[in-house]
């Protein structure tokens, strides 16, 4: 087992600023951030790669997946006989999912889908999700209207 001083990493002050800046806006220059956080542009720019690094950050656009001709979203519940990691594994693997998660409840793994259309995702459930191995049962939570979708929570 991980010790939890390896599991969750601590940052300081002014790499949680950094976080915060790059939550606020991905696009912010290294110069901006720096004069918000108190560093030179080099040292600001050293701080965000060695946080890339470490996993512990990743910069990304994020995009509307009705725009980009994806219309229909789901987020499916499975259930799974076995090591739930080698199913998440899988699950992983497929094309048009783009999160997994492990529960701790009646689901034993959720999974996000986008797909382009209704019968691309009765595809990916009966030819792909549902054809797994360990795949037991699934339910399937179909997105009618994205109310809200925040990635600037902050840092601890």
């Amino acid at each position: 087992m991980t010790p939890p001083a390896e599991r969750s990493p601590v940052l300081d002050r002014v790499s949680k600023a950094i976080v915060e800046q790059l939550q606020e806006d991905g696009r912010r220059s290294y110069a901006d951030i720096g004069k918000a956080v108190g560093l030179s542009e080099t040292a600001t720019r050293q701080r965000v790669q060695k946080l890339q690094d470490a996993g512990i950050l990743q910069i990304v656009a994020v995009t509307d997946p009705l725009q980009l001709g994806f219309a229909r979203q789901a987020m499916i519940g499975v259930r799974v006989t076995g090591d739930t990691r080698v199913a998440a594994a899988a699950m992983s693997e497929l094309p048009g999912v783009i999160y997994v998660v492990s529960t701790a409840g009646s689901f034993d793994l959720l999974v996000e889908v986008v797909c382009e259309s209704d019968d691309d995702l009765i595809d990916l459930l009966n030819d792909r999700i549902r054809s797994l191995p360990d795949v037991v049962s699934t339910e399937t939570f179909v997105y009618l209207k994205l109310h809200r979708q925040l990635y600037n929570w902050g840092t601890r």
